[in-house]
This record gives C-alpha cells, sequence and structure tokens, in this order.
C-alpha cells in the first residue's frame, strides 16, 4: 500500500509539473519596443496602439515563428537592464548589434541595416567629418551608438546628450544645436516633415563596426537558445517569402535590409 500511495505521489508531481511547463511554454512572449516615439519605426497612434514599421515586422516575425508576442513598452536607458532582469523577454528597438553589448546579451539575425548620418539646417556649410563638426554644437540620444560614436570622433565639437531623439531633432528645429547624428532613415523621415524642412542630411558618418554595428538585430538573454533560434527563424522566413519587402515599401521608398 506505501508502496501505491509513493508510485501515485510521483506519477501527480510528475503530471503537474509537465503542466506547469505547458502554460509556462504558453505564456506570451514580451517583445520590449523604446517607450519613447521613434517614428516610423515605432509609435503610439491617436488610440494609443503602437504603430510602425518595426511594429509590423515583429509582428510578422512572432507570426512566422509561431510565437504569441506582446508589445511591452521600455524606457530606452533601462531596456537591457529590464531584459536581463526578465521584465521582457526580446528587445526589437532598432537596436544595433555591437561588442559592446554582446558581452551583455544575445542577437538574432540582422533584420535591418541602415548607416548613421548628420543631418543640420539646410545653410549649414558641413559635412559629416569631425573636422566639419569641430566648433559645432552637436545633439545625439543618450545611450546610444551615436553617442558613443560622437565621444570617440567628434572630439571638437560640443555634445549635448538628450533622452530621445525627438528632443534633439526639436532643438534642431529651433537653431539650439547646429546638427545632430542618427540613424539614416529615422532622419529621412524627420526632414520630410513639415518639422524638419529646416534641414537637410548631409552626409553619411564613416563607418566604425565596432561602434555602430552589424545591422540591427533582436536582443535576447545569454543562453536563451530556444527563443535566439524561434526569431531567427521567423526572420528568415519573413525575408524568403516577400514579407519584410512589402512591409518596408509601406514606409520606404528603398530597402533598408542588406546582408
Amino acid at each position: 500500500m506505501a508502496l501505491q500511495k509513493t508510485i501515485r505521489k510521483t506519477l501527480l508531481t510528475t503530471v503537474a509539473l509537465a503542466a506547469t511547463a505547458v502554460m509556462a511554454q504558453a505564456e506570451p512572449v514580451k517583445i520590449g519596443v523604446a517607450a519613447e516615439p521613434y517614428p516610423p519605426f515605432a509609435s503610439l497612434d491617436s488610440s494609443g496602439t503602437w504603430v510602425g514599421w518595426e511594429i509590423d515586422v515583429i509582428n510578422a516575425v512572432c507570426a512566422a515563428a509561431e510565437l504569441e508576442c506582446v508589445i511591452t513598452p521600455v524606457a530606452w536607458d533601462g531596456i537591457i537592464p529590464s531584459l536581463t532582469g526578465q521584465q521582457i523577454d526580446a528587445i526589437m528597438a532598432s537596436m544595433s548589434i555591437t561588442e559592446e553589448r554582446l558581452k551583455t546579451i544575445d542577437f538574432s539575425d540582422p533584420y535591418y541595416n541602415t548607416p548613421a548620418v548628420i543631418v543640420a539646417d539646410k545653410s549649414m556649410d558641413i559635412d559629416a567629418t569631425p573636422a566639419s563638426l569641430d566648433g559645432k554644437i552637436v545633439g545625439i540620444q543618450a545611450s546610444t551608438i551615436h553617442q558613443a560614436y560622437a565621444q570617440k570622433y567628434f572630439t571638437g565639437a560640443e555634445l549635448r546628450v538628450y533622452q530621445t531623439q525627438d528632443e534633439a531633432n526639436q532643438d534642431l528645429f529651433a537653431g539650439r544645436i547646429d546638427a545632430t547624428q542618427a540613424d539614416s532613415i529615422a532622419m529621412a523621415d524627420f526632414v520630410g516633415s513639415d518639422a524638419g524642412a529646416c534641414c537637410e542630411i548631409k552626409g553619411a558618418v564613416a563607418n566604425d563596426e565596432a561602434i555602430l554595428g552589424k545591422g540591427v538585430g533582436a536582443g535576447v538573454r545569454k543562453g536563451e537558445t530556444d527563443i535566439l533560434e524561434a526569431l531567427n527563424k521567423g526572420i528568415a522566413m519573413i525575408l524568403a517569402d516577400g514579407t519584410h519587402a512589402e512591409i518596408t515599401s509601406k514606409y520606404f521608398t528603398t530597402s533598408i535590409y542588406s546582408e
């Protein structure tokens, strides 16, 4: 009788553990995006819904990978700690794959890759070189590859750090800074708007892969190969079946993916 009770208890424990595992697997994957607006990649519309190129890509990748995903906004400067602290399960927030970040988290394959550019008022005779920016006031977003790049190369300029790129753009429009460095696609959207009509892209900065990275990928916790493989599968599928190109055509006139 004692043996039967032991066997029954073991079976019940096994079933409970299996049920717990199934429940854990069924939990939605929390995809972290920056809470700050970053159009046309991700921002809130008038109804409070997240929209943009990257939001569409997230949804497509998750569908292809058969993952149930939930968009989870997190302040940009705390997004990696939120990942490592398990408040979110992955980051898909225009985060470049860099050597420094790879020390802390893993990355999926890239899902877009665009150059960094300098933007300034149309009347300013400057380009994207350090010498041209000597003595100028350059605005950059905090905790980004652009801040790291500017601190290394624009040593003759005064650097002003902003919490969001939108704040830097506003100061550029107002004439409080001379130039800003940011992603080419995001800045193309800005200079094409009424707010950015004052300005133009002056050129792409010289590439430094160690700082600017190898494109944008999804960040995941070290060692979490299941979600990494699932995201890589989803990215590969939407690139292969034309979904990535179809989404891109809704927002941009050219491809923003290069291998």
